[in-house]
């Protein structure tokens, strides 16, 4: 598996599609310690991808996949979390679930790869 860009990566892009929806989804929450929390981890999955890619070798970049396998399972938390306070509809949480799993899985062949 060989990608010229870390753009090219589809876990990367499913990272970039999940902070958009949560950044959009949490455009009017008004609890803002949540809002960031979720919003800095969602942003930390596809910059952590980035830049372990950037650094040019298997190990640096398995060892950054790891953390965006980490920021991946604190957006999973949080969205729990916001399920059992129902503070955030069922239907965009399950949503937002299904893609954050979706990416978590996409992570953990890459690394098993590398």
């Amino acid at each position: 598996m060989r990608f010229s860009r870390f753009e090219d990566i589809i876990a990367w892009q499913e990272a970039l599609d999940l902070t958009v929806l949560i950044y959009q989804y949490m455009n009017n929450y008004s609890d803002y310690g949540f809002k960031s929390q979720i919003q800095r981890a969602s942003v930390s999955i596809m910059n952590n991808i980035a830049e372990g890619f950037e650094r040019q070798t298997n190990n640096e970049f398995r060892h950054f996949l790891y953390i965006a396998k980490g920021s991946c399972g604190e957006v999973r938390s949080m969205l729990i979390l916001a399920r059992k306070l129902q503070t955030i509809e069922t239907e965009i949480i399950e949503k937002l679930l299904l893609k954050s799993e979706n990416i978590s899985k996409m992570l953990a062949k890459l690394i098993k790869t590398l």
